[in-house]
């Protein structure tokens, strides 16, 4: 198997034998055999080993699978792009401090990919100093130390997990991004200002990573 088929075929390597359940919603949930995400793969990586030993990176199978194929995508029409997904959801669901969501499986955060002061693409930097990289503040055009955000990458990915979202039947139900960004990044794609852009302003400013809520049917809580 392909260095890239392997990594990839370890986002549904660890389901339950009658797969994943989602219960509730993402705000009020749990889940049933969630899979864990890989640490890392040819072109991506996790934001903390030491957060994915704690168990906060476990998904729903679907939504496993729209990531890598998603990630697939990408390695073929972009292998110089790198990327780092965040905080996804615990093996049982429940509540997951700080986050208000990310209770039942269908709620990822992804970090914004972003360029060095030479333009190439690397992995943000999410240290344990920036609490996993939750609190880099961007500015306005996207710039914190010697990184810029690589919008083109960002429209990309984005476009790779809709229409990978959509062939796995779990839709996006929900993305929050900063609104700024949000037009950067339509103007890149104009079909993804189609995207569930979640209305008025979250509780926290989503600069360095973009929030991500799939539709599957879940069973009451």
């Amino acid at each position: 198997m392909r260095p890239l088929l392997l990594a990839l075929s370890l986002f549904t390597a660890v389901p339950a034998l009658a797969g994943s359940q989602c219960h509730g919603t993402v705000a009020q949930g749990r889940i049933e055999g969630a899979v864990q995400l890989p640490l890392d793969g040819p072109n991506f990586r996790a934001y903390s080993t030491l957060a994915a030993t704690l168990g906060r990176t476990h998904v729903h199978e679907q939504v496993a699978a729209v990531l890598a194929r998603s990630f697939e995508r990408l390695q073929s029409e972009r292998p110089e792009l790198q990327f780092v997904y965040g905080e996804t959801g615990k093996e049982k669901g429940g509540p997951m401090p700080p986050h208000r969501t990310h209770q039942n499986g269908l709620s990822v955060d992804l970090f914004v990919p972003v360029r060095d002061a030479q333009g190439r693409s690397v992995p943000l930097p999410t240290p344990l100093s920036q609490r996993f990289g939750y609190d880099i503040e961007f500015d306005a055009q996207g710039r914190w130390q010697d990184y810029r955000i690589d919008f083109e990458a960002l429209a990309a990915w984005l476009r790779a997990l809709h229409d990978a979202a959509q062939a796995q039947n779990a839709p996006l139900v929900r993305v929050i991004l900063e609104p700024a960004y949000q037009a950067r990044v339509i103007a890149i794609d104009p079909g993804l200002k189609e995207l569930p852009w979640m209305k008025g302003r979250p509780w926290v400013r989503h600069d360095e990573h973009v929030h991500l809520d799939f539709g599957v049917a879940c069973r009451p809580r």
